[in-house]
């Protein structure tokens, strides 16, 4: 029995035959570009509907008062000391001091009153010269281990950095040398 053939005459008016296109092969580069350009255009439409859908919702500026809600004398008191040993104590000390009151470089005190690390250590130190020496001692020693033996001095490393952040770390681990040490 022959398999019947149909023609175009008894599709519908309305409909064309559908004849599928063979795949396009796209690369990855166009793929992720398509992508990109999707949800760009998603991004774009919920961007414009968050508008819409808060525009009513009033808005007050924050008042940092209103954040913070422990008393400011908490915040200012020193803190207790971690290590049972002075120079250790000394660094951690320090490391507060930097880390509350801030961290510069090329001076020991900037204008701000923030210290750099061997400003720090003096502050902290109050004036006993052989516990700020052995403070110094053992910070140059951590810093030698994790950098080399080139480095010279604490004001010359400290100056070194654009920012705090490992000055500040050197010294913390420092605190935990002269604890290891006994110091």
């Amino acid at each position: 029995m022959p398999h019947p053939v149909l023609s175009p005459a008894k599709h519908h008016p309305t409909e064309t035959p559908k004849t599928a296109a063979p795949p396009a092969e796209m690369s990855l580069e166009e793929r992720l570009e398509l992508i990109n350009a999707a949800m760009t255009v998603r991004l774009d439409e919920a961007a414009v509907a968050y508008e819409v859908n808060t525009a009513h919702i009033p808005t007050e500026p924050v008042d940092l008062a209103d954040v913070v809600t422990v008393p400011v004398d908490t915040i200012l008191q020193p803190l207790p000391d971690l290590y049972p040993t002075p120079v250790a104590a000394l660094l951690q000390r320090a490391h507060h001091r930097l880390v509350t009151g801030g961290w510069c470089k090329d001076a020991l005190v900037d204008a701000d009153g923030a210290r750099c690390m061997l400003g720090a250590i003096q502050a902290e130190a109050r004036g006993d010269r052989g516990l700020e020496s052995s403070a110094v001692t053992v910070l140059m020693d951590a810093i030698r281990r994790k950098f080399g033996d080139d480095i010279d001095s604490v004001p010359g490393f400290n100056d070194a950095w654009a920012s705090g952040r490992t000055p500040l770390r050197m010294v913390d681990q420092a605190a935990g040398l002269a604890d290891a040490r006994g110091l």
